[in-house]
């Protein structure tokens, strides 16, 4: 098979691949899978280019975190912050969406936002269904914290973990390059929420008791298991922070973690693998080896090439091209597929100009994650809630939450259009 063939094969099977999983006509994972398959069974790469493709960082922080998690799970120590919480506001709605907004936010930037949508999600519904209110003034705003509060590390959304897996940027430099600009999106957001659901949220006195005589305490069903998982996962954040400076890698740290917890929690490990999320984790991998064919045959240089050229190698306009571009394709596509896709591409307008990328990183991070907060079925979080309402009275259509998400998503990548423009370009 000629070169230009290959190409065209590569070119054809990537579209396809990613057509699959934008329809939705196929579970994403099978379609990465058979598309990576594809790659590998018409010779566009070698098994071994394969494996050397997959970003083994990115998937063994994944693992490792979703075991942490999984464990501290099985203690209720999430549906007991959410019933304290909900106490604390004297259940009165916009405090309860105020605190459940915080707790997802702050949650999402230490743990993930889809574990955290996983683990607010259901409480919320109770919390709701006692209220006798409508339940979308409360998840929505959770789906929309989660992805804000998850653009602010290196571990809150997959495309960070990504990133940073792909660069030598840490945990620390994820936290204070972009935590700055997340505060200031996350509480415009939560002024903004205010202005749209205030008046909205109406309980009579009975129903706001009765969230009163909740005892929280009864969540929690393994006090020493609580406190070693508690203590695992403090370790393991403490290990991100440092871990640019003990040299180790950040799936080496997770990983750490999650060993020592299955050790000391003497849970059945079969039980804990069981639950993590395997779908995930090979959509991952067939993306990774997709990608990793669009790179062999040259097509991601090519594009790289044809932008440097078209900006004339302007950072302050590759900059603000990479963040509006993936904001507005997030928005309407996973953004996973596209920041694997992107990676290689700003590592390659690296190689070919003398601009220094870093700031394109940051830019390629806000779009992605943010860009989640414009439809429906822009990032794994919203895609989650809307299946958990699925199963009971209430539905969030994609057009109700473009309606909210959207503006929301364009005033969030204006600030950040400003914070990069005064900051770093």
């Amino acid at each position: 098979m000629n070169f230009d063939m290959q190409v065209y094969i590569a070119t054809f099977i990537f579209i396809s691949t990613y057509f699959l999983i934008v329809s939705e006509k196929i579970n994403r994972t099978s379609a990465a899978l058979l598309g990576a398959c594809m790659m590998l069974g018409l010779k566009i790469i070698s098994q071994e280019y394969a494996f050397d493709s997959i970003d083994f960082n990115t998937i063994g922080l994944l693992i490792g975190m979703m075991i942490i998690v999984t464990i501290t799970k099985k203690t209720g120590v999430f549906q007991y912050i959410a019933i304290k919480s909900a106490k604390l506001a004297k259940g009165d709605p916009w405090r309860i969406i105020l605190l459940f907004s915080i707790i997802t936010a702050i949650s999402s930037a230490l743990l993930d936002n889809v574990t955290t949508v996983l683990l607010i999600a259901p409480v919320t519904l109770v919390i709701t269904d006692t209220l006798k209110v409508n339940p979308l003034p409360f998840l929505i705003p959770e789906i929309l914290a989660a992805n804000i509060g998850g653009s602010a590390t290196l571990i809150g959304d997959p495309p960070n973990i990504m990133i940073g897996s792909a660069t030598k940027l840490g945990f620390v430099d994820f936290v204070l390059n972009l935590a700055p600009i997340v505060i200031v999106i996350f509480i415009i957001t939560l002024f903004i929420l205010k202005l749209v659901y205030k008046r909205q949220l109406k309980v009579k006195e009975s129903l706001r008791q009765k969230i009163l005589s909740f005892n929280e305490n009864k969540s929690i069903q393994n006090v020493l298991l609580l406190k070693k998982s508690l203590f695992v996962l403090a370790l393991t954040i403490v290990g991100f922070t440092l871990h640019q400076f003990v040299h180790l890698e950040s799936a080496t740290i997770a990983l750490i973690g999650a060993s020592i917890l299955l050790v000391i929690s003497k849970l059945d490990p079969e039980e804990i693998l069981f639950e993590i999320e395997w779908t995930t984790i090979f959509f991952f991998a067939g993306l990774f080896v997709l990608v990793g064919g669009l790179e062999k045959v040259g097509i991601i240089d090519s594009i790289a090439e044809h932008l440097v050229l078209l900006t004339k190698g302007n950072l302050m306009l590759t900059a603000l091209i990479v963040l509006w571009v993936s904001a507005i394709a997030s928005a309407f596509i996973d953004n996973i597929p596209f920041v694997a896709t992107m990676i290689p591409l700003i590592k390659s307008i690296g190689a070919m100009s003398s601009l220094n990328i870093t700031p394109l990183w940051w830019a390629l991070a806000l779009g992605a994650c943010l860009g989640g907060n414009g439809s429906l079925v822009g990032a794994s979080a919203n895609v989650i809630v809307a299946g958990f309402l699925e199963k009971t009275e209430s539905r969030l259509s994609f057009i109700e939450f473009l309606k909210i998400g959207f503006p929301i998503m364009i005033i969030s990548i204006i600030l950040s259009t400003i914070y990069l423009l005064l900051f770093y370009v």
